[in-house]
């Protein structure tokens, strides 16, 4: 009995010590409490309900500028209307001696000059609306309203 001792005793303490080692090595539940998945869900939920907010509000406002904006055939004449009474009013101020610098950025048919043009849209486009606007008043003799709303529709 007793070389039966002799082997069991280290086997059993043999084999506690590689359960205690198992024991001790195996990863443990890394779950997470309630508390850290309400959490989650909750910013889960609040990002989900954000980026549909985004989406109706960005809905919206391209309904809203659809509805306000005139579209590209209005712009288009608008301008040709604004640009006919610009040529107008320069014809009318020429015969009285007043608009003699406008017959240089005027075409045939009402028309600005193309480098005018071109030089009013790089104005606007560089944030110098209110020199464009000018510029065009003192080429063209046109008043206000329709000098901002010429260069506002570059």
């Amino acid at each position: 009995m007793g070389d039966i001792l002799m082997v069991l005793l280290p086997a059993g303490i043999l084999v506690a010590v590689l359960w205690t080692l198992t024991t001790a090595l195996r990863p443990r539940d890394t779950g997470i409490s309630e508390a850290e998945k309400y959490q989650q869900d909750l910013a889960r939920r609040s990002a989900a309900h954000y980026a549909e907010q985004v989406r109706l509000a960005t809905a919206v406002r391209a309904r809203l500028e659809a509805n306000t904006r005139p579209s590209q055939n209005e712009q288009q004449q608008s301008q040709q209307a604004d640009h006919a009474r610009a040529a107008l009013q320069a014809r009318t101020g020429s015969s009285t001696g007043a608009g003699t610098g406008a017959h240089g950025h005027l075409l045939p048919g009402g028309l600005f000059d193309p480098q005018l043009v071109m030089q009013l849209q790089t104005m606007a486009r560089d944030g110098h609306k209110l020199q464009a606007i000018k510029l065009l008043r003192q080429t063209t003799h046109t008043d206000l309203a329709t000098a901002k709303k010429y260069v506002d529709r570059l």
